[in-house]
């Protein structure tokens, strides 16, 4: 039976819940059919709130009903097949061996198959017709006929082994005789093996079709503690007669019973289904919900609650439909809100607990037409005269002063503080605050808590310390959040003076030792420091040969007469034996000696690396050379580290001998501070077990930030010394590492790699790794800016921005963002590549564009990947930067058009109109031109276009007066391109008087300016122009 489907919008938060569409067609399409039924006994969907009426069932309804009727009893019987397959598969093939073993039905599959069941049937409100006539299974032969007879005979004589051997033969012949089930489980029944008899019923049940044989069997099952056996029978009552609540209600009663909170949560919210927010049904599954920290769905469960629960009774109170009598909110009352509430101050949406508490209470009041409270950002609806808070002066809102529960006010207290409106939540934990500590204990420790949270550790102190000294309100948990905020303001006595309280009374607590010995060594005392240290690292191997001394008993498990392995928790996997130790490899104690000595290695390097440094960077020679020597150590050591370079990258460094994360955060901390007090004490006797290099942060003692400078500091070395191909290579290597697989660690190693390109003039590269930019940043143009600023000027750059695979990259970019403007729905998210792309698209590569591995955007082991946000309006860049790759290549038709399509987006941009005249220019001097006076026209308008937006003063005038003059000696005009060339000379003449060395674009116009005075015979005129201008 398959188990998978569509989400559901209840229970698709976790995996052993899914839901389907089907679960909610079902309800819907069905429940028109029990509306007609004539039977009372069922009370469909279309009788509960919020249907909008009764809709009488049609032929075709009916049929459906029926033919969906077969098929819960075919799946029934499917299941029984199964059994009997197993039954042979484990025996001997003889009817005695055929039922001696105890069948184990898998658990996970009976649990996936429910919820098919609940997916089917969770709207069912089909009516119940009369009862077809039950199905009694295949015609039987005249040889079964008669075995069932002589059975029948030898039970009616007493004759039990006879009969148990009758109806086995039976069984082993025609497996669907339900008479031969029956009898047989009567049989076992007399000879007292009661566990026998009801595996054998439950054989027979799978034959019957009958809900209410099943409701009893599970019964039977859980009074003999078979509960797993009794999950499956309800599930099974639940198949047959989706209108029984109840056994639903048994169901998850069980379960949680149990332990097994999953099937409880989806058994709840098939309940939900069939009573759309029942408040005893949400109190049942709220702490179920809590417990499996699924409390975004708890949430959306009670919020619709309250929404509805506000619809019906808009006045605020209602008939408890449980007692009659009228009640606050028609039973969703102020318990209900708080709930609410702190669900979302735990999730971090304080706004809507904010809202929850100010509107519900408003409603409970029989105030919720009063919306304009809602203006307020402010609380001054709930405002009390103890507060002496001044607000609502002349033409404002006046406060309300209306009465406020204390709860509530404590939540909206919590919600204020921990969002960041500080002083409207004082007013609020103020009037707490002014309650009785030891009946509101827990409301004061939660709002010092939120002070704690946004480090306000004053006023956090104030409440703990208020808590603390009463014995009534105090706590091992209350004593050691004030000594924190002790520490955290200052008074680091005081807080040593709490922690040894503490450990006063409780010797064993380990975490407050080691908070009083790191205040010990702060204040310099680091013998009594390691006294505590030492103390924790004992208690800690104590612990650990405890452990290992109980994990080593084990006793086998027992025979059951349950269908089921009782004592399995669902979802637990067993753990498998460990794999045998292969003696040609070093031992884990030799490894971590190996380490640490490559760890003293290493921090001998870098320590004379961070001394060298201000010198290599001022270029002195010597130091530039040792500098290299030891960074080369570092950076070989580095690279030939495997556990830095897994293939599953993604899922970051883990340290070189990874282990639990308690052991990481606790035994490391602990073993780093004894060795530290130890060596300021002289007495380094404690090895050091590597422990260090445990922190996903470090590797070796320096953390990954100085790795990557320490490399891209190396490359840069390389790059300037001639050797950037080894330069090239490291960085390469370095993008494989598991520990820089970060979005912005990735980011700067390709920056990187774009420098060392551009300085050894590799602009392959500097495409190549722009394009990656340009891949991970989708919709962004920054990657497109970085890749135009590499390629400023040259030949060999233009050769790489001229490059076939990046102006069809580019082309592809364009065409996503138009589409994501034009028409978003043709844009589905790759999850795997994680960019956007068309639907239809073939996913066939261009051949000249083949990408390898690395031009996909890999998975981060720190997930810095989001949606990119799509485009709301057309980007200008893309196609202009297209059109300037066109334009470069001397296809100016093509040019034009793009560029044009630009200047439809950015008509005040100066660079897309300087574009378009030049595009214009070169179609006009082509020979295929047929209208180049009308093109030399469009030139000049788009370059008066372009003066008029660049402006008229400092340095657009030499650039404009420089194009205009390019223009004019293109086209033969010189007397005009002299005259802008001159007045670029004259500006730089005046700058130069300021400042000697700013030139300009005096160079460039003064060298255009002599060829077109060389070209007429101005020979003198030109060599003056060498001497003011071009020479050195």
């Amino acid at each position: 039976m398959d188990s998978d489907g569509a989400n559901d919008p209840w229970v698709s938060s976790d995996e052993d819940a899914e839901g389907s569409s089907d679960y909610e067609s079902t309800s819907d399409s069905d429940s028109s059919s029990e509306s007609g039924s004539g039977d009372d006994r069922v009370a469909g969907p279309s009788r509960l709130p919020g249907r909008a009426g009764q809709v009488h069932a049609t032929t075709s309804q009916l049929q459906d009903a029926d033919a969906e009727e077969e098929r819960v009893e075919a799946a029934i019987e499917g299941d029984f097949d199964r059994l009997i397959q197993n039954i042979r598969e484990a025996g001997d093939g003889t009817s005695s061996g055929m039922l001696s073993k105890m069948w184990d039905i898998d658990l996970e599959e009976r649990e996936a198959e429910f919820k098919d069941d609940l997916r089917a049937a969770s709207g069912v409100g089909r009516s119940k017709k009369k009862k077809r006539g039950r199905r009694r299974g295949p015609v039987l032969s005249q040889q079964v006929r008669a075995l069932i007879g002589e059975g029948n005979q030898a039970y009616v004589d007493a004759n039990i082994p006879e009969t148990i051997r009758i109806m086995q033969e039976v069984i082993r012949i025609e497996p669907r005789a339900a008479p031969a089930w029956s009898v047989l489980a009567q049989c076992y029944d007399d000879m007292g093996e009661r566990g026998k008899a009801l595996q054998l019923r439950i054989m027979a049940a799978h034959l019957n079709h009958d809900a209410d044989e099943w409701g009893e069997l599970a019964q039977q099952s859980r009074a003999q503690g078979y509960n797993q056996q009794a999950l499956y029978c309800y599930g099974k009552m639940y198949h047959l007669d989706p209108t029984n609540v109840n056994a639903l209600w048994d169901r998850a009663s069980l379960a949680k019973e149990i332990g097994d909170l999953k099937t409880a949560r989806s058994t709840m919210l098939a309940m939900l289904k069939r009573l759309p927010h029942h408040l005893p049904v949400l109190d049942e599954l709220r702490p179920i919900l809590i417990e499996l920290s699924d409390l975004a769905l708890c949430a959306e469960l009670f919020q619709g609650a309250f929404d509805h629960y506000q619809s019906v009774y808009p006045s605020g109170r209602g008939l408890d439909p449980e007692t009659g009598e009228e009640v606050p909110g028609g039973g969703f009352g102020l318990m209900h809100l708080l709930v609410l509430a702190d669900l979302y101050n735990t999730l971090g949406e304080y706004g809507k607990a904010i809202d929850t508490i100010r509107k519900g209470c408003r409603w409970l009041q029989g105030r919720a037409a009063q919306k304009f409270w809602d203006a307020c950002e402010d609380d001054r609806e709930w405002d009390v005269p103890e507060s002496n808070v001044q607000r609502g002066g002349e033409g404002e809102m006046q406060p309300g002063m209306y009465p406020l529960d204390v709860n509530a006010r404590h939540r909206l207290a919590i919600a204020r503080i921990k969002s960041g409106d500080i002083d409207e939540g004082k007013m609020h934990a103020k009037i707490v605050l002014a309650q009785d500590a030891a009946e509101y204990a827990p409301l004061f420790s939660e709002i010092a808590d939120a002070y704690f949270e946004r480090e306000m550790y004053a006023e956090a102190g104030h409440i703990y310390e208020m808590l603390g000294g009463d014995a009534g309100t105090s706590s091992m948990y209350v004593l050691l959040q004030a000594a924190s905020c002790r520490r955290m303001i200052g008074d680091l006595k005081e807080a040593a003076e709490v922690y040894e309280h503490v450990i006063q009374a409780d010797p064993g607590h380990n975490e407050a030792k080691m908070k009083l010995a790191e205040i010990y060594e702060i204040l310099n005392e680091p013998r009594k420091a390691l006294d505590l240290v030492m103390q924790v690292i004992a208690s800690r191997k104590r612990r650990a040969a405890h452990r290992e001394g109980t994990a080593e008993g084990g006793s086998g498990e027992t025979g059951s007469a349950s269908l089921f392995e009782e004592g399995k928790v669902r979802g637990a996997k067993a753990k498998g034996t460990p794999a045998k130790a292969n003696p040609n490899r070093l031992t884990i104690v030799q490894l971590r000696e190996l380490e640490a000595q490559k760890e003293r290695e290493a921090v001998q390097s870098w320590h004379r690396v961070q001394e060298l440094w201000p010198q290599m960077l001022a270029n002195e020679e010597a130091a530039t050379r040792e500098w290299l020597v030891e960074a080369e150590k570092l950076v070989e050591s580095f690279r030939e580290t495997r556990a830095l370079f897994l293939t599953s990258r993604h899922r970051g460094f883990r340290g070189m001998f990874p282990r639990s994360a308690r052991k990481q955060t606790t035994e490391a901390s602990e073993d780093s501070m004894a060795s530290r007090l130890q060596l300021e004490l002289g007495r380094d006797t404690l090895a050091r077990k590597g422990a260090k290099s445990e922190n996903v942060n470090t590797f070796r003692t320096i953390s990954f930030e100085n790795w990557l400078r320490l490399f891209m500091h190396y490359a840069f070395l390389l790059t300037r010394r001639g050797q950037y191909d080894l330069g090239n290579e490291v960085l390469r290597h370095l993008l494989y590492s598991n520990a820089y697989q970060s979005r912005s660690s990735q980011d700067s190693i390709r920056l990187a790699l774009i420098t060392c390109a551009i300085h050894a003039d590799q602009f392959q590269t500097v495409v190549e790794q722009a394009r990656k930019l340009i891949n991970g940043h989708q919709f962004n143009n920054e990657p497109i800016r970085i890749l135009i600023s590499s390629l400023g000027s040259g030949l060999r750059a233009t050769d790489a921005f001229l490059v076939s695979t990046l102006s069809k990259h580019l082309l592809r970019e364009t065409r996503l963002a138009d589409a994501a403007v034009r028409d978003p729905e043709s844009l589905r998210y790759n999850t795997a590549q994680r960019r956007y792309g068309l639907v239809g698209s073939s996913g066939k590569a261009d051949p000249d564009d083949v990408q390898d591995d690395e031009d996909e955007v890999e998975a981060p082991a720190i997930t810095e990947l989001e949606r990119a946000n799509l485009p709301t309006k057309p980007n200008p860049l893309n196609v202009a930067v297209y059109g300037q790759i066109l334009l470069a290549a001397k296809s100016y038709q093509s040019a034009l058009f793009y560029l044009l399509q630009a200047y439809d987006y950015a008509p005040h941009d100066p660079l897309v109109c300087l574009c378009l005249a030049i595009a214009s220019i070169g179609r006009a001097m082509q020979r295929q031109s047929d209208n180049r006076h009308h093109l030399i026209t469009q030139a000049m308008a788009f370059l008066t276009q372009y003066r008029n937006l660049r402006g008229d003063t400092g340095e657009g005038v030499d650039e404009v007066e420089y194009n205009f003059g390019r223009v004019f000696q293109q086209l033969g005009l010189h007397s005009l391109a002299v005259r802008h060339y001159q007045k670029v000379l004259d500006a730089a003449e005046l700058r130069t008087k300021a400042n000697e060395e700013d030139y300009g674009l005096a160079r460039e116009a003064a060298y255009n300016l002599s060829l077109i005075y060389v070209s007429t015979g101005a020979a003198p005129l030109a060599q003056a122009l060498y001497r003011r201008w071009l020479s050195l």
